[in-house]
């Protein structure tokens, strides 16, 4: 999805492959794997760091977890890289069997996306979602730019998709789906943040 927005996407792994890229995408998963992965690794201070310093972060359903500043349900000791005032809630939509795909309305995909102004309304488009396991957002700051709201099925009306600065999270799996858009506005925050 990177790829077909026009950047050249390298895995990380190691602090020293963190200091070559100008964005990073945490993916989803499960968190307690990443956490316990990022802890043996070493990533998590420079991962914090560089979210701090202003790099462009992106995180789908793990991901969001592990970009949030405080997570419900988590296993004790539980830590993330942080980045996004928001509350999280770890496999909020239910258990495996209780995945699901529907449409959302992310405001941002088409048109005018915000990716210079974070406080840019934009305009809304439609996009198939794949939640698995997901998260919702139970609360955010008041610098956090709601995007996406469930429109019908489980969880109508939560939050899954959100901003604040050059860092974005949604709970679904746009990389699951052939649609470019969410990986796209990504793309455009990197090379807005240059």
């Amino acid at each position: 999805m990177l790829e077909a927005s026009g950047a050249r996407a390298v895995p990380v792994r190691r602090p020293a492959e963190l200091d070559a890229v100008e964005g990073l995408v945490i993916p989803g998963g499960e968190s307690t794997a990443m956490w316990k992965l990022a802890s043996a690794f070493d990533l998590f201070e420079p991962v914090r760091k560089r979210i701090a310093d202003g790099m462009p972060a992106y995180g789908s359903c793990a991901g969001m977890i592990m970009l949030a500043d405080r997570v419900l349900d988590a296993v004790p000791g539980q830590e993330t890289f942080g980045g996004i005032a928001m509350t999280v809630r770890r496999n909020a939509f239910g258990r495996q069997i209780d995945s699901f795909e529907g449409p959302i309305a992310f405001d941002g995909l088409d048109g005018e996306d915000g990716a210079e102004d974070a406080d840019s309304a934009g305009t809304a488009g439609t996009l198939h979602g794949v939640f698995i396991r997901a998260p919702w957002v139970e609360e955010v700051g008041p610098a956090v730019r709601v995007t996406a709201r469930v429109t019908a099925g489980p969880g109508t009306g939560r939050i899954v998709a959100v901003r604040q600065g050059a860092l974005m999270a949604t709970s679904f799996h746009p990389e699951l789906t052939r649609d470019p858009r969410v990986h796209g506005l990504f793309v455009r925050l990197v090379r807005a943040a240059r």
